[in-house]
């Protein structure tokens, strides 16, 4: 504000054709222009989130179009099958994307890239910010208050370092009430992997070592946090309708992905760390690997009707809309009796000829 010994409610004098300053208070001010997002980023957004958080969109369209010159993909390893899938996956989300791509040079190959690539981290940094203060809500027990105190901006305090936030990540099959575990937890003699996954995961937050499977990525936690990031944050307290328009439905999501699961863990186990910044070669919090091994599970042919089963449970907790059952009209209504009248006068017309 500048400073003048005159009267600070005087019009300041101008001359014929000069521009007035920057708008006071209670001045409305010129209108912002509209800012627009390139569709790119819009839709690389949604792809890190739910096919592939952690990929290289540049070399995954590099290869992509070389496997889609060899029709026979008879010489791919089960690597590049599964990196050709994800290739396939973008190809299907982004309109008009191979088509693109089939006529553009290299130049504007890595601009299409560089744009994915801008949405898929964009996407990841706007979460981890936001599960980072969510979270503390999340795992607060309701009426009640958090010995110590977790400031929601704050992660210093978080970890292995709090007795909360410690014992829901404490690795599934340790003791987190065995004062020895805990103070190596604590030390950092004991590092948790990112193969070594929490019973933050686990329904209840338990482990069933007898039968691993028992309410593994089930827990409420982790439905909050879906919630959090695929419907909207107002939503993780309330009942889901079919209504609201969060990422989901944005982007035509009427279920859950095997990927979408797994960015979800990993951006809350990384909310309850004492990490400071979201690094995927970060050794400490080792969050591509836990992101990895969880995919890898969920992927694997052998395990399949325990998967199915998992996304089942979850489309029925987070879309209202989903069923696997196949729905017959009701009886005598009047959708069932226009088929029926329908099948009627085409089984006439059949009889006719």
């Amino acid at each position: 504000m500048p400073h003048s010994s005159q009267d600070q409610s005087a019009e300041p004098e101008m001359s014929t054709g000069q521009k007035r300053g920057a708008s006071g208070a209670l001045q409305l001010g010129p209108r912002k222009k509209p800012t627009t997002q390139d569709p790119l980023v819009h839709h690389g957004r949604h792809f890190g989130r739910a096919v592939h958080a952690f990929c290289n969109v540049q070399t995954l369209i590099t290869n992509g179009l070389m496997f889609m010159g060899d029709e026979s993909n008879e010489g791919l390893t089960a690597a590049d099958r599964k990196e050709y899938a994800v290739f396939r996956e973008l190809l299907r989300m982004v309109p008009g994307l191979e088509a693109r791509l089939m006529a553009s040079a290299e130049e504007a190959m890595v601009h299409i890239a560089d744009l994915i690539q801008k949405g898929a981290n964009g996407a990841r940094a706007d979460d981890t910010k936001g599960m980072k203060s969510a979270v503390v809500d999340w795992i607060t027990p309701k009426g009640q208050a958090l010995n110590p105190h977790i400031p929601r901006n704050v992660k210093s305090g978080r970890g292995f370092n709090h007795e909360r936030t410690g014992a829901l990540l404490c690795p599934a099959g340790l003791d987190w009430g065995n004062s020895e575990i805990k103070s190596k937890l604590e030390s950092g003699q004991i590092q948790a992997a990112g193969d070594q996954w929490p019973v933050l995961l686990y329904a209840n937050y338990t482990y069933d070592a007898e039968d691993p499977w028992n309410g593994l990525l089930r827990s409420g936690l982790l439905v909050s946090a879906f919630k959090h990031i695929f419907t909207s944050p107002s939503s993780v307290d309330q009942e889901p309708k079919a209504t609201r328009s969060g990422n989901a439905r944005i982007h035509g999501m009427r279920f859950v992905t095997k990927a979408s699961i797994a960015y979800v863990a990993t951006q809350v186990r990384f909310a309850l760390t004492s990490a400071q910044v979201f690094s995927r070669t970060d050794l400490v919090t080792d969050s591509e690997r836990f992101y990895d091994s969880i995919l890898e599970l969920l992927d694997d042919p052998q395990e399949k009707g325990e998967v199915d089963q998992l996304l089942t449970w979850w489309n029925r907790q987070v879309f209202p809309l989903y069923s696997d059952i196949e729905r017959f009209p009701s009886k005598n209504s009047a959708l069932a009796r226009i088929r029926q009248k329908r099948m009627q006068y085409m089984e006439g017309e059949a009889h006719a000829q």
